[in-house]
């Protein structure tokens, strides 16, 4: 595309855009399983209505924009509310969860900067089923991961394995409530009772739980305390544009003691142009997000909120029961929310998941990792709640389909000299295997599985390097 030397009716710019859609997850007929958050068409007219409204406000100056300000303070404060958070809690509106991440971890580098200069080479424990986006944080900020092992059959963090990976340079400790992948609540009062017994920030990732949690305790959901009442946990962070139904991007960055969020804020006026503080990464912001988030929230309230959970809970409940009953599936560790995954025992996983897809249905592959097998992981949420017969209808017929016809399981290793090609491979990589992968990176395979099973096979940090080339050819126009 070049910009067009003359302007193009409106009419036909929108028939375009449609018409890009087309290719889209069709996420309005509920069967999507991710990334997409539908609470009905009533919520969604009021998303796109109070976004509209505030689309050209700026977040930026709130002495110019006092309206996005007062909208953030009700928003952020409705947050702490949900977790139980004490009077000298503050917090954030951010973009999504990673932003959060972002704060949070770049708050505890520079927190431990002024009280712990000598650590110049700073630490953060986090368990296996830590959203990578923490990962992202350690890259950007110059910290060293320091992963642990998770039980092998619960998938919960182990305390003692955190507690015994602290050294002198640890800063802060990490829990998840739940995980995203498996949909696993670690323990987190006993991992915030190491962290301040040993003087260290804790960190409840909630993005995926944050708005879902605090209504599900009240349906009966057993869970471990997980807010910022628990003793020892310092910081958490949840999206609004998940369970709780808001525009993207819509999350929050939460402190127990806003003397904290003090690390989180930038100031610069040593320049020759108008003083920039920014309390997040962005500068400039929409005040489309936070007026929908605002609105979303005043519009379902607790009462609705507490009817979306009861009805995701009892979908999600008879998906479980389902995948139990299925020959061939099993579930992966004991999840108890709108979220979780299961393998196949004696087929190839990624097969279903391709399968299921010429039925309309989208499910999200996950890769195998250490002691957890390549697996699909579902996302429950309200719209999908109708539609839970037809999809555990549909995945009997898939699963006895692939079993009757003998697809074979996952490969276990990687052939010796495909491996050996990794060693030490730059780009060029990518060239070598695409003919194998079907795709010169330019554009999307239509279908998944062998890519899939390939990928599944590689070392993460060779399969990380490949997925780097991939994205790099593919916003190349």
């Amino acid at each position: 595309m070049k910009l067009p030397k003359s302007g193009r009716d409106a009419t036909e710019i929108l028939d375009t855009l449609n018409a890009l859609k087309t290719k889209d997850v069709d996420w309005k007929g509920g069967k999507c399983f991710a990334y997409v958050y539908d609470a009905g068409p009533e919520a969604m007219d009021l998303l796109k209505n109070s976004f509209n409204l505030f689309m050209t406000e700026n977040g930026l100056d709130p002495s110019s924009f006092p309206s996005c300000l007062e909208l953030e303070r009700d928003v952020i404060a409705a947050a702490l509310d949900l977790q139980e958070a004490p009077e000298t809690a503050a917090g954030s509106f951010t973009s999504g969860g990673t932003e959060s991440i972002l704060l949070s971890v770049k708050t505890a580098r520079d927190y431990y900067r002024s009280i712990r200069p000598e650590i110049t080479s700073p630490e953060i424990i986090l368990p296996e089923t830590a959203h990578p986006a923490f990962y992202k944080a350690f890259k950007y900020f110059d910290i060293k991961p320091v992963q642990t092992k998770v039980d092998p059959t619960s998938y919960e963090a182990i305390p003692s394995e955190i507690e015994k990976a602290i050294t002198e340079n640890t800063i802060m400790i990490v829990a998840s409530a739940p995980s995203y992948g498996m949909g696993i609540m670690d323990p987190i009062p006993a991992i915030a009772a190491i962290a301040k017994k040993h003087h260290l920030l804790c960190h409840v990732d909630s993005c995926v739980g944050g708005m879902y949690m605090p209504f599900a305790k009240k349906h009966g959901y057993e869970m471990y305390d997980f807010n910022l009442s628990v003793d020892g946990v310092t910081q958490l962070s949840m999206d609004f544009h998940k369970w709780g139904y808001a525009a993207k991007g819509a999350s929050a960055i939460l402190y127990k003691d806003s003397a904290l969020r003090r690390h989180q804020i930038f100031a610069w006026s040593g320049w020759m142009g108008y003083t920039v503080v920014n309390p997040t990464v962005m500068s400039t912001k929409s005040g489309g997000p936070v007026a929908a988030c605002w609105a979303i929230l005043n519009h379902i309230g607790e009462e609705g909120y507490m009817d979306l959970v009861g009805k995701t809970q009892a979908a999600s409940e008879k998906i479980r029961a389902a995948i139990k009953d299925i020959e061939g599936l099993r579930l992966l560790g004991n999840p108890k929310g709108n979220l979780f995954a299961f393998t196949a025992e004696d087929f190839d996983i990624f097969a279903l998941s391709e399968a299921m897809k010429t039925y309309g249905w989208y499910i999200q592959p996950q890769f195998g990792f250490n002691t957890v097998p390549a697996n699909i992981h579902l996302s429950v949420g309200a719209s999908n709640a109708p539609h839970v017969d037809d999809l555990i209808h549909d995945l009997r017929k898939c699963v006895t389909d692939l079993r009757s016809n003998g697809t074979p399981p996952l490969m276990n290793e990687l052939p010796a000299q495909l491996l050996e090609m990794f060693e030490n491979a730059g780009p060029e990589l990518f060239d070598l295997l695409g003919s194998t992968l079907g795709t010169d990176g330019s554009d999307l395979p239509d279908n998944m599985r062998e890519i899939n099973n390939l990928m599944n096979l590689m070392p993460s940090q060779y399969r990380d390097q490949l997925l780097v080339e991939y994205m790099n050819r593919l916003y190349v126009r």
